[in-house]
């Protein structure tokens, strides 16, 4: 798969990543789960760049079960940032139509694109290299969507 997108969205993503770590220091529990995961999810766009992995790998690699438990005890996305994304917070032009989005709503977000792309591979033997649908596109838009959340994190307050 051709990872050309993730070129420039790579470079940030080593101080975003730093900050979540300080982050993720937290006592509740869901919270700190939510950020992990999202650590592990950006971790695995970059590596698989470093290492040209097969989008099927990365969809097996990729996760959603923390934002499911949080969502099962009804965890308040926007504990990991109150408010809305402002322009300040997008810095890829792809992500200005999410200003004015909660937390919670690009975590909705990011969780149906997770789980339409694991399932999308299940529907087709087990791998998404011969879907009709533009899986790289997905994908592409899946880690601009978690970067995003992650600069709404960090962001000014």
């Amino acid at each position: 798969m051709n990872f050309e997108w993730l070129k420039t969205g790579i470079g940030p993503l080593k101080d975003l990543l730093s900050f979540l770590h300080k982050e993720g220091k937290t006592n509740d529990v869901l919270k700190k789960l939510v950020i992990r995961e999202l650590i592990n999810n950006l971790n695995i766009f970059h590596n698989a760049y470093l290492n040209e992995v097969s989008p099927d790998v990365m969809i097996d690699l990729l996760s959603n079960e923390s934002i499911k438990k949080a969502i099962d005890e009804n965890f308040k996305f926007n504990k990991l940032k109150p408010g809305t994304i402002e322009p300040y917070h997008v810095k890829d032009d792809r992500n200005k139509k999410y200003i004015g989005w909660t937390a919670e709503k690009l975590i909705d977000k990011i969780d149906e694109k997770i789980e339409e792309l694991k399932n999308l591979k299940k529907m087709n033997k087990n791998s998404v290299l011969l879907t009709k649908n533009n899986t790289s596109l997905m994908l592409s838009n899946l880690y601009y969507r978690m970067k995003l959340l992650a600069d709404f994190i960090k962001g000014p307050k």
